[in-house]
């Protein structure tokens, strides 16, 4: 009985405790997300935010900078904040033809 209450307590401490501080860090970012912060979708559309509309739990951001298109997408589609010295995309880049 001992050994298995000693393995609920060490899977509590390894797994859903940090994951549970992982997702209040990620819920506290987008509470502050402002106009110029660029965020990546659960999607993985990457924007730069335009207007972010707290009261409807709603933002618009700017996928392109040539055309200047916006989607407006829910805040909890937002799946991260990228910082200043992180690279906008994290895989081989798209280029237009």
């Amino acid at each position: 009985m001992g050994t298995i209450a000693f393995a609920m307590v060490l899977f509590y401490f390894m797994f859903i405790r940090p994951q549970k501080r992982k997702e209040q860090e990620l819920r506290d970012m987008v509470h502050n997300l402002k106009e110029n912060d660029r965020v990546v979708t659960i999607g993985g559309i990457h924007g730069v935010v335009t207007n972010v509309q707290r009261d409807a739990e709603r933002l618009t951001i700017r996928v392109d900078e040539s055309t200047g298109a916006k989607l407006r997408v829910s805040m909890s589609a937002v799946a991260r904040v990228l910082k200043g010295d992180e690279p906008e995309t994290s895989g081989a880049s798209v280029t237009k033809s």
